[in-house]
């Protein structure tokens, strides 16, 4: 994989279930919709691929066919972190061994490390490979942010840590890591309705959850702002916006982008794992409605 090329839409694929197992046949078929949509590539089992109810067979056979079905077509990033540095690295080097082009690793989570922690984390996973590896700070989520000063450091130290999805929902931050970094980190959103946002000040795509379903209005949405093309840009943001809003916000995701992708035909159930439960009656309710203004 090119080291230079992080830009584009990045799919977070969602884990299709099926009476409790992983179902690989439809797993198969959203990754063909993805290449054919045009998608930059596919971030397997990250938060929207529900890697944390995954074991550990499950997860790297998730990420197997992935990459088989991608048959090069797409840049495929494994979500293989941990809050666990052992953890991260064993799910690291096994990944790196079934073809991945490169590794999404998020902030350790629930035991909050400092700082000096994170920089020893990363380091160490990017000391077992050499493919691109995508930082991925989400404070809501890991409890931590990922300070620019931290980026800066493994980015002196490992040229291969070059890309941050940014998940905070501050374009300051973006701002922030452009002009620390300028392009030698990579800044990709990790909200969809801040998309537009954060590439009016510098970030080159998202790492998508609503292109699982409308995988093409990403795409055309990211390509108009890479060629500085707002109005187009806009115009897609402005008609999807609800959808995109309310796809992370009214349940934890990946319970509304599934339930949608049901709807829609793309996967054979809506299942998610507890702890994570299906959409409430009213919920589902607003999510049929969105749905009804969009073409699917």
């Amino acid at each position: 994989m090119n080291t230079h090329t992080w830009a584009g839409v990045y799919t977070a694929i969602v884990t299709p279930f099926i009476n409790g197992d992983v179902d690989y046949t439809s797993l198969k078929k959203l990754v063909a919709g993805q290449v054919a949509a045009g998608v930059q590539g596919i971030v397997a089992v990250g938060t929207t691929g529900e890697s944390p109810t995954l074991n550990i067979k499950e997860h790297l056979e998730v990420i197997a066919t992935i990459v088989e079905a991608a048959a090069g077509q797409v840049q495929v990033i494994a979500g293989t972190g941990s809050n666990d540095t052992h953890s991260a690295l064993y799910s690291t080097q096994e990944a790196d061994r079934l073809g991945v082009d490169g590794f999404l690793q998020v902030g350790p989570y629930y035991n909050k490390p400092s700082q000096e922690g994170l920089f020893q984390h990363f380091s160490a996973i990017a000391e077992a490979t050499d493919k691109p590896i995508m930082l991925y700070s989400i404070p809501g989520r890991s409890g931590i942010a990922i300070d620019t000063s931290t980026v800066v450091r493994l980015r002196e130290r490992h040229a291969h840590v070059n890309c941050i999805k940014e998940a905070g929902g501050s374009c300051d931050k973006v701002s922030e890591l452009i002009h620390e970094l300028g392009d030698s980190v990579t800044v990709l959103c990790g909200d969809d309705a801040l998309t537009l946002p954060f590439m009016s000040v510098g970030a080159k795509g998202v790492v998508s959850v609503t292109s699982n379903l409308l995988p093409m209005c990403m795409v055309d949405m990211v390509a108009a702002a890479l060629e500085n093309d707002y109005a187009k840009a806009r115009k897609i943001h402005a008609e999807y916006f609800p959808l995109f809003a309310n796809m992370l916000s009214l349940e934890p995701n990946p319970v509304s982008i599934k339930y949608a992708m049901n709807l829609a035909g793309k996967i054979a159930s809506p299942e998610v794992r507890l702890p994570l439960t299906m959409p409430s009656a009213a919920n589902e309710e607003t999510l049929k409605q969105l749905l009804k203004a969009v073409v699917v």
